[in-house]
């Protein structure tokens, strides 16, 4: 079970004594919430609450997931099979703390990549569920236009490997409103994936969005370390889609003179000023990382794998 630890498992805020949540975070996710109840499903109900309704969802990857909404008169959220406003990702017995590893690999992000409102919720076995707000959905379950890389070239789930990080490029050479900006959000999409251990990136994890008109990258999700969540040791690939035709043993030159410059074309003052921001974010993501939910030997292995992609870009 999950110990209540005196931070909010929302913001990672301070709590007070006998807080779940704090009132920062409960008034993100709804101004009027003055209390969450804990969800009343346990891990093992959740998984079978996901298989039940899988036919029902559109969401559904490998690791389950339920669609939610949440409920700030009954202070709480509510599965649902259509109009879900969350998504709720529970516990997994195959990968450990798959939802404490994302929640804190999104708030990394956070620094640097647009990220919708997440965070862990307790559930009544006590342990935690991930939950994180559509960005496709708006007011009373509107849609709002946004399609994966895998829809853009007509792959399917079972293709989404078979791509490469050079082929992403004129997706959005063809498709976005900017492409010189989206092409630098892109850069910095792989340096953070590749400090994290992120290396499930597949076409199906990268999305266009519609707003206001304009074409860009949709925000972040499932960014997760993978490295740890598989386990350091059993971890073959740095990389889900080749880049310089290698998934591993990637090197400085490869992700920044090669893709940075020579296939983003992105000036060295852009490059040098995304690696700078890194650098300065690392003291903030290890006292993170220390905070964080995560336990005591998920954490040192998460350094880690930050410690060793630190070193080969030399930050």
């Amino acid at each position: 079970m999950s110990k209540i630890k005196h931070i909010c498992p929302i913001t990672y805020g301070a709590l007070n004594a006998n807080e779940k949540y704090s009132t920062e975070g409960l008034r993100k996710l709804s101004p009027t919430l003055k209390h969450l109840r804990d969800l009343p499903y346990s891990a093992e109900q959740q998984i079978i609450e996901a298989r039940n309704r899988a036919d029902k969802m559109s969401i559904q990857g490998i690791q389950p997931k339920l669609s939610a909404k949440l409920n700030s008169k009954n202070s709480g959220f509510e599965l649902c099979d259509e109009g879900g406003t969350y998504i709720l990702k529970p516990q997994n017995k195959d990968y450990p703390e798959l939802p404490e590893n994302e929640d804190l690999t999104m708030r990394l992000a956070a620094g640097v990549i647009e990220v919708p409102l997440h965070g862990l919720l307790y559930c009544v076995d006590g342990k935690f569920t991930y939950f994180i707000k559509r960005f496709d959905r708006i007011a009373r379950g509107n849609k709002v236009p946004v399609e994966d890389f895998s829809q853009l070239v007509g792959f399917t789930r079972d293709t989404k490997y078979a791509f490469s990080m050079e082929k992403i490029i004129p997706i959005i050479e063809k498709y976005c409103t900017f492409p010189a900006i989206e092409k630098t959000k892109l850069f910095t999409r792989v340096i953070f994936n590749y400090l994290v251990g992120n290396e499930d990136m597949h076409l199906k994890n990268y999305s266009l969005i519609t707003r206001d008109a304009i074409i860009g990258l949709a925000p972040a999700y499932d960014f997760i370390n993978t490295t740890i969540a598989i386990g350091i040791r059993k971890t073959k690939e740095q990389i889900a889609l080749p880049l310089n035709g290698k998934k591993n043993n990637l090197t400085k030159n490869d992700i920044i003179e090669y893709y940075g410059v020579q296939k983003l074309g992105l000036t060295l003052a852009t490059i040098h000023q995304i690696l700078n921001t890194f650098s300065q974010l690392l003291p903030r993501w290890r006292e993170m990382i220390e905070i964080s939910f995560l336990s005591p030997s998920a954490k040192k292995e998460y350094n880690l794998v930050l410690d060793e992609r630190v070193k080969i870009l030399n930050l």
